[in-house]
């Protein structure tokens, strides 16, 4: 008799984790037991970072203390940076980002090491350098010289120093501050999923981290903010946004990408914030048509009975889409930054496995034929 299959693992409970927790029913996400809007208020992305490593806020000096570790290790090694030189510039960017991330595991002489303490300074290496990958790609496939980071400025600050080479404004930096906060961890997702299922067969860090971000690549997870700002920009080509979607998802039935969430059934909480500061940010600037046109769909669908009856919402990927466009991140490069921000609950979540590892194998429901006799392979027929 077949045991009960539960496609996707879908209400598996797979692990016991400190680290966050969804309450899809109600809207709601904690970090470590804070909430994810008082988080999204107050906090500088570094200090979730601290959250999640090591289970308490910050104090100030601890707070210097892991912003000057992540300073020290922001600068990539000139093998990396010519490496990158080398990457054929039509590559997606998460993959340059997979290769890059195996590549500084490759040069660590200690990656085999699995101990606690040389996890986490291979999470602080990776946190800190992921931003400079992919800046430094960004500036790469363009023919431009990547700009240095600098010791004097925020993870998100110094980002959009990387990326732009010069410095953002404050509303810009507050808007990718409250992006990276938002998206650090979330639950038992598929990327954090793989990272842990590579940890328990003692895997080290790094291949923990590449696959990982192999699993966020896909349209189904990180990839979706990507695909919904190609559909805004497909809607704004519409004659009406109303139009587009009668035609599109009433009369074809195309999905709104960034609307649904696996978990949630009440509307995702980040997606509230990160629509505020889409606002704040898009208020003043001419190349934000997008956000005009991302609120007058996501108003057609919850006003309509499908989306309704399903309890369908905007979740993050919906108006990420539109705060990354805004500070001058494009399409292709959203799905790395997302990474950026979750190699925090990564990196967190494999240290996790490791406290109490156990290999995870689940079992497949085998549904194929058994008993089958042996056919010579001169008596084997193609029917």
């Amino acid at each position: 008799m077949a045991e009960e299959l539960k496609k996707g693992l879908e209400g598996v409970v797979v692990a016991d984790t400190r680290l966050s927790k969804v309450f899809g029913d109600i809207g709601k996400l904690i970090y470590v037991g804070y909430d994810i809007r008082d988080l999204a208020a107050h906090a500088s992305f570094e200090e979730v970072v601290y959250l999640l490593w090591y289970g308490k806020l910050p104090t100030q000096p601890q707070l210097n203390q892991l912003q000057a570790r992540l300073h020290a290790e922001a600068a990539l090694h000139p093998s990396i940076l010519q490496a990158l030189k080398g990457y054929p510039t039509g590559a997606h960017p998460m993959a340059v980002l997979r290769t890059a991330v195996s590549q500084i595991g490759l040069n660590d002489p200690d990656a085999e090491d699995n101990s606690q303490d040389a996890n986490y300074r291979k999470a602080l290496s990776l946190t800190a350098k992921i931003p400079t990958i992919i800046a430094a790609w960004a500036r790469i496939r363009a023919g431009k010289e990547p700009v240095a980071p600098r010791d004097d400025l925020g993870l998100a600050a110094n980002f959009l120093w990387m990326l732009h080479g010069h410095e953002a404004s404050q509303a810009e930096v507050n808007a990718l501050n409250v992006y990276l906060v938002l998206l650090a961890d979330h639950g038992m997702n598929a990327s954090t999923f793989t990272s842990r299922v590579v940890t328990s067969t003692e895997g080290d860090m790094y291949s923990a981290v590449v696959a990982a971000i192999g699993s966020l690549k896909g349209p189904k997870h990180g990839g979706a903010n990507e695909a919904a700002m190609r559909m805004f920009r497909e809607v704004a080509e519409a004659p009406s946004v109303k139009e587009w979607f009668e035609s599109e998802v009433k009369g074809k039935g195309r999905r709104i990408m960034g609307m649904g969430h696996r978990v949630y059934k009440a509307p995702d909480p980040r997606a509230a914030i990160l629509k505020q500061h889409a606002q704040a940010i898009c208020g003043t600037s001419e190349k934000c048509v997008l956000l005009g046109v991302a609120e007058e769909l996501e108003a057609l669908a919850l006003a309509d009975p499908y989306f309704v009856e399903r309890s369908l919402y905007a979740n993050v990927d919906y108006y990420s889409a539109i705060v990354l466009d805004a500070i001058g991140i494009e399409t292709d490069m959203m799905t790395p930054m997302f990474a950026m921000s979750r190699i925090a609950g990564w990196s967190a979540h494999i240290i996790e496995q490791w406290n109490d590892n156990r290999l995870i194998r689940p079992r497949g429901n085998y549904v194929g034929p058994v008993d089958l006799a042996w056919v010579p392979l001169d008596e084997r027929r193609d029917d």
